[in-house]
């Protein structure tokens, strides 16, 4: 019998350090429906992961960095938030090993990387990560997003990678599906954008995988696209997430409505 092979992730990571915030009463619940999702993520899972690649919104280079720190510290890459949220703490451990091993990866597949034994983890890996895995025992590294943006690429940067879902290791991406600011400090969408867009990602996401990749490349065509996300480092940790997947089949497995706006989380496989 074959073990069963990891699925790759395309998580909603909130807003800042908001699932450790004091929110006022009016505000307290924003983030609960995504927290409680986060919380619940490993019982999806086949079992406990060996490690974690993550790639985040909040890492871009014009060469393709993997995290090789076998401690890495926190970046507190947000601003303007209340003092406590500056303390948190993530000690999970990097892997350097698993680092060079995604750098070969890359390498066969024609893709040139770098290791970065300095940095640390942004706010887009270790806050969803202290919901998800909050005993910090699981190796993780994190990579960069290229600075393209190409969506294609980071299908390629994906599909180098899925065999690391048969050693138990879970991929991904970690950003959000609607990153339009001016919108979200509204707290309203009369427009609906969100909901358009959100409704095409869906669509998209759990069409047979040949289509799917192709309408994913041409995200910025879909209804509301560039309204939604002005610019796109919150959704090309998608194209890696569904570029591990293969052929394995998408599914929408978390939508919410948060300070007026649909998000939505995907997995593959």
């Amino acid at each position: 019998m074959n073990k069963p092979r990891f699925p790759s992730l395309y998580i909603p990571h909130g807003a800042g350090p908001c699932f450790f915030m004091d929110w006022t009463k009016g505000d307290a619940d924003t983030w609960n429906k995504t927290e409680n999702w986060l919380k619940d993520v490993h019982k999806i899972l086949p079992k406990k992961p060996n490690a974690i690649v993550i790639f985040s919104a909040h890492w871009e280079a014009d060469i393709i960095q993997i995290n090789s720190n076998s401690n890495p510290e926190l970046i507190f890459d947000y601003y303007g938030f209340p003092p406590h949220t500056y303390q948190l703490t993530y000690p999970a451990p990097g892997s350097p090993t698993l680092a060079h091993k995604i750098q070969t990866l890359f390498t066969a597949a024609n893709i040139k990387s770098e290791l970065d034994p300095e940095h640390g983890f942004d706010h887009g890996t270790f806050v969803p990560l202290k919901v998800m895995f909050p005993d910090a025992d699981i190796p993780v590294v994190q990579v960069s997003l290229h600075s393209s943006l190409d969506p294609a690429f980071h299908q390629r940067m994906g599909a180098a990678l899925k065999t690391l879902r048969d050693d138990n290791v879970l991929i991904l991406g970690s950003g959000i599906s609607f990153h339009n600011m001016q919108i979200l400090m509204q707290c309203s969408d009369p427009d609906g954008h969100s909901k358009q867009f959100d409704n095409w990602l869906t669509n998209t996401c759990t069409a047979a995988p040949s289509g799917r990749k192709e309408r994913l490349i041409y995200w910025s065509q879909a209804p509301s696209a560039k309204i939604c996300h002005p610019r796109e480092e919150h959704l090309i940790p998608l194209m890696v997430a569904e570029g591990a997947a293969g052929n394995d089949i998408g599914s929408n497995v978390f939508t919410d409505c948060v300070m007026g706006v649909n998000v939505s989380g995907y997995q593959f496989g």
